[in-house]
C-alpha cells in the first residue's frame, strides 16, 4: 500500500513544500470510478510538471450542513476516503471544514483565498458539475476565466458512465449496496466497498455456538441490506483473513439495538477488542432470517461458511486500489 497521505483541515496548515501542485477538487464520496475519471488527469498532470498531487474536499459533507435532518449514508468516511487517495498517489487531502460560512464565500473570494492564496495551485481539475462559492453561483465556466486571470490551468472532466451508458454517480451505489447488490457496485466502485471501525465487545453468543465474532459498530446511516456477506477482513496489522460476515439486528436472539457487523474469521483464534480493523465485501451470500432456535441457525452458518469459502477462494483483485484494500497483505 501507497505511504500514508497527509490529511488536513485549514489551509495554514499546508507545508509550503506542498504549495504549487495540481489540485483535484470535488466531495469524493466512494472514491468511485466517476471520481476516477477527475482524479486520475490531477494525478498525470502533476507528474508530468513535478509538483504535488492534493485533493481539496469537504468535511462535514455540504449535504449534512444543509439536510441536518436526512441521514446521509456515506460510503467513504474522511478517514477511508483519505487512504483511497493515498493509494492512488495523492500527497496531501485537504478536507475543508465546511460550514455556512464557509459556503457564504463568493465564487472569486473562493479562488482568491481558497485556490491562489491557500493552495498556491498550478491546475486545479473538477468534474462538469462542479459547483462553488456562494448560492452554487461559480461555474466551470467562471472557473476557466479565473485560471486565466490568475495564471492556472483548468481541466473539467465530462460525465464518466460504465459499460451500458449509465453515469456512475455515489447515490447510485448507496442504492445498490441497500439491495444487496454488492458485485454491481463493486463494478461501479472500482474495488470492494469496505467499511471501517473498532472492534467491540459483544454478548459471546457466537463462541458458544462455534462461531466467535469480531463486532463492529457502523456509523448508524450505514444502509447495507441486512443479510450475511463473504468478506476479507483486514487486522490493523495489514494481516488479512477471509470470514463471513453478518450485518443486522440477529432476530433469532433479538431484534433489539442498533445493527451490529459481526465477522467470523475463518481459521482466526485470538483477541481483536480495540483494533482498528477493515471489512471489504466481497458477495452476499442471503438476506436476514430469524430461525426457529440455534440449532437451525448453526446448522445454516455452516452452509453459510462453506459457501463463503468457496467464493473466496481464488478470487482476484479488479484494480490497485481493491489491492489496497484487500489484497496488499498475507492472507491467512
Amino acid at each position: 500500500m501507497a505511504g500514508p497521505i497527509k490529511r488536513i483541515a485549514y489551509l495554514k496548515d499546508l507545508p509550503a513544500a506542498r504549495r504549487g501542485g495540481v489540485v483535484a477538487i470535488g466531495n469524493f464520496d466512494g472514491v468511485h470510478r466517476g471520481h476516477q475519471s477527475v482524479l486520475e488527469p490531477a494525478l498525470e498532470i502533476a507528474r508530468r510538471e513535478s509538483v504535488p498531487a492534493l485533493v481539496l474536499t469537504f468535511e462535514p459533507h455540504p449535504r449534512q450542513v444543509f439536510r441536518p435532518d436526512v441521514p446521509l449514508f456515506r460510503l467513504t468516511p474522511a478517514p477511508m476516503k483519505a487512504e483511497l487517495l493515498g493509494a492512488l498517489g495523492f500527497d496531501v487531502v485537504v478536507e475543508q471544514h465546511f460550514d455556512r460560512a464557509f459556503s457564504g464565500l463568493s465564487p472569486q473570494e473562493f479562488v482568491s483565498s481558497v485556490l491562489v492564496a491557500g493552495l498556491g495551485i498550478t491546475h486545479v481539475v473538477t468534474g462538469f458539475d462542479f459547483h462553488f462559492g456562494k448560492n452554487r453561483g461559480g461555474t466551470p465556466e467562471l472557473l476557466a476565466a479565473a485560471g486565466k486571470e490568475n495564471g492556472f490551468g483548468v481541466t473539467v472532466v465530462d460525465a464518466y458512465a460504465d459499460e451500458g451508458g449509465a453515469v456512475i454517480s455515489s447515490s447510485r451505489i448507496r442504492g445498490l449496496l441497500a439491495e444487496g447488490e454488492v458485485a454491481e457496485a463493486s463494478g461501479l466502485l472500482g474495488y470492494r466497498h469496505t467499511v471501517e471501525a473498532e472492534v467491540s465487545g459483544g454478548q459471546k453468543l457466537g463462541r458458544t455456538l462455534g462461531f466467535p465474532t469480531a463486532n463492529m459498530a457502523l456509523p448508524p446511516e450505514t444502509d447495507l441490506r441486512h443479510g450475511i456477506y463473504a468478506v476479507r477482513f483486514r487486522r490493523a496489522d495489514g494481516t488479512l483473513h477471509n470470514g463471513v460476515a453478518s450485518f443486522g439486528r440477529r432476530p433469532t436472539v433479538t431484534e433489539e439495538g442498533a445493527p451490529l457487523l459481526e465477522t467470523f474469521l475463518f481459521d482466526f483464534d485470538g483477541d481483536l477488542y480495540g483494533e482498528t480493523c477493515s471489512v471489504s465485501l466481497f458477495s452476499f451470500l442471503r438476506g436476514e432470517e430469524k430461525f426457529d432456535g440455534l440449532d437451525p441457525l448453526v446448522a445454516q452458518m455452516k452452509r453459510d461458511e462453506a459457501e463463503a469459502r468457496a467464493l473466496l477462494a481464488g478470487v482476484k483483485p479488479i484494480s490497485a486500489l481493491d489491492t489496497a484494500l484487500a489484497f496488499d497483505g498475507l492472507v491467512v
